[in-house]
């Protein structure tokens, strides 16, 4: 299977702090990865490098088999999109769910003008949400149905590799299933490449194909799920595991896997 995304030897250090050293890690086309690792451990920040939202003081990623430079060009932003923990943080307040989905369809040239109606209709169609919706504000909308705008705001620019940071976490476990559910459909239907944040080990279970491990700043582990929860190598794999007594049963359909208990 091609790779889809390569991170080699990625260091980040914020003063005397390494926030992420010398990270190497591969994600192939397809693919769900699930990134695990305590508070600080870095998850969120090698996130960010990959989106280009941080530039690493050393190490190089490549899309596709493309190199991202520092600054990245307009193809290279569209291709990776990033889901936040906080739907707000990619939702104007003072846009109308229209003006939001417009923006990022014009700015990447995905349709004309004339489309973008239509299209931005199709989006909130994809996850799950009416198209009057088009026409109100992120704040007249419940948690569960922002993350589905942050989501539709994502795909609008078609990308290849969705990063998910934490995308469920605030929210009550029922909207959590539908959340996770939309990812696994989509993920299918649209043959993404996903990186998957979480710290709840029975959400990377149901949607990991591999699991990578990191711990201040390193990756300690990177195995297929199935090894991960059956026979972790690393110690610190097993002491996460072993901090969870019984793996949660989540049900979920639509491509996520269903974990075992």
């Amino acid at each position: 299977m091609d790779l889809s995304l390569q991170v080699n030897n990625v260091t980040v250090r914020y003063g005397g702090f390494t926030a992420l050293d010398n990270i190497r890690l591969e994600v192939q086309q397809h693919t769900t990865l699930g990134l695990v690792g305590e508070s600080g451990s870095g998850k969120s920040t090698l996130a960010r490098v990959i989106a280009g939202l941080i530039i690493p003081d050393q190490g190089q990623l490549l899309l596709d088999a493309e190199p991202l430079t520092g600054k990245r060009t307009r193809e290279q932003r569209k291709k990776i999109q990033m889901i936040f923990q906080n739907p707000d943080a990619s939702l104007n307040p003072k846009h109308s769910i229209r003006q939001i989905l417009a923006e990022a369809l014009l700015f990447h040239k995905i349709v004309g003008r004339a489309e973008v109606e239509k299209r931005s209709r199709q989006l909130l169609e994809r996850v799950s949400l009416e198209g009057k919706a088009l026409d109100k504000y992120p704040h007249e909308f419940s948690g569960g149905q922002r993350q589905r705008i942050a989501i539709a705001r994502a795909l609008s620019v078609e990308p290849s590799l969705l990063i998910a940071d934490e995308p469920t976490s605030a929210l009550d476990v029922s909207v959590q299933l539908s959340v996770l559910e939309l990812l696994g459909t989509l993920k299918s239907e649209l043959n993404l490449t996903m990186l998957f944040i979480s710290h709840d080990l029975g959400v990377i279970h149901a949607v990991s194909d591999k699991v990578a491990v990191m711990r201040q700043g390193k990756l300690v582990e990177v195995s297929p799920k199935d090894r991960f929860f059956s026979r972790p190598e690393a110690a610190y794999s097993r002491e996460l595991l072993s901090a969870v007594p019984q793996m949660p049963t989540m049900k979920t359909s639509g491509g996520l896997h269903e974990p075992r208990t």
